[in-house]
């Protein structure tokens, strides 16, 4: 079992993505209403070796001399990545050691307005900050920050961060209707997306049970209507991972019950998530989590597409 790597999983965005975790879970800058893994734990914005860096890359030589390679190596997972000191020092490691694939960062952007920040992540070959609002009130609302953040700071970091990145700079913004789709918040995003000048920019919404329950997903029609409203030709709705569905045998892990683990600790899953994630049939995925719910090590969680099952 890995303590710093899971999946791989088919991604909405990346293929397949095998991820690296480098922050204790729930140790993030924010304490998003919707985040999938949770409430935040550890508000901060300290900057440290959260984990041992030597120990992310033994992880990720093992995994990579006994595995084939996946399409993305994507830095995410349960907390803020950038908020671990060394993440650069590992991203330049994959980039001298291992060209074959191509690396990702998935970010909340609230640290880019660090120069050292910026500098660590320009070996990634894709960075995707989030920015679910341009207005300081709508963005305590949504993302309850640490208390030294101001959004107007965080888009002149993810600004200054485009203009020397030679990658790829995706820039998702997640849609909570009532909250952040109203005319004014719309004003201000497609603002910020023009001044930021990101390669692409992604809607998200709600997949997996946030911390709040009151919160729902934005219907495909309301996420149509925002792209017609800011009328922006780099603007795209996420789509489903079940075309990358076929490519994950390449990619599979035999040791089904810790990448069970593994992956569900980081997010909530159903059923069929974890069936196409580890290319194994539902009835067999069934027997694992009827045992593991047996010992209680995960447990079930409603929510409006299903039954999610997380680690206890």
């Amino acid at each position: 079992m890995y303590n710093y790597l899971f999946g791989p999983v088919p991604s909405r965005r990346l293929g397949i993505s095998l991820g690296v975790d480098l922050i204790p879970r729930k140790t993030c800058t924010l304490n998003c209403i919707y985040c999938e893994c949770g409430k935040t734990t550890k508000l901060t914005i300290q900057r440290k070796e959260w984990v041992p860096i030597n120990d992310v890359i033994d992880e990720l030589k093992r995994y990579l001399k006994e595995n084939p390679c996946p399409e993305y190596i994507t830095f995410s997972g349960s907390g803020e990545p950038t908020l671990h000191t060394g993440i650069g020092i590992i991203l330049d490691f994959l980039k001298k050691q291992h060209g074959t694939f191509k690396t990702a960062v998935l970010t909340n952007g609230t640290l880019l307005y660090l120069p050292q920040v910026r500098e660590e992540l320009l070996s990634a070959d894709v960075v995707i900050p989030s920015l679910d609002a341009a207005i300081q009130e709508t963005f305590k609302k949504i993302n309850m920050p640490h208390p030294s953040l101001n959004i107007q700071t965080i888009i002149n970091g993810i600004t200054e961060f485009k203009k020397i990145f030679k990658g790829k700079l995706i820039l998702e913004i997640f849609i909570i209707p009532g909250v952040n789709d109203n005319n004014n918040d719309l004003d201000e995003l497609k603002q910020a997306i023009l001044t930021i000048h990101p390669d692409e920019v992604q809607l998200n919404t709600l997949d997996r049970p946030g911390v709040l329950s009151s919160i729902r997903a934005a219907t495909m029609d309301e996420l149509e209507y925002i792209m017609q409203y800011w009328q922006l030709p780099n603007v795209s709705i996420i789509s489903s991972p079940s075309s990358h569905v076929d490519k994950v045998h390449a990619a599979y892990r035999y040791d089904i019950e810790s990448a069970i683990l593994e992956t569900i600790a980081r997010r909530p899953c159903t059923v069929d998530d974890i069936a196409q994630i580890l290319n194994v049939r539902i009835i067999e995925i069934n027997k694992y989590l009827g045992e593991l719910e047996a010992q209680s090590k995960i447990k079930r969680v409603m929510q409006n597409r299903g039954i999610f099952y997380k680690k206890v």
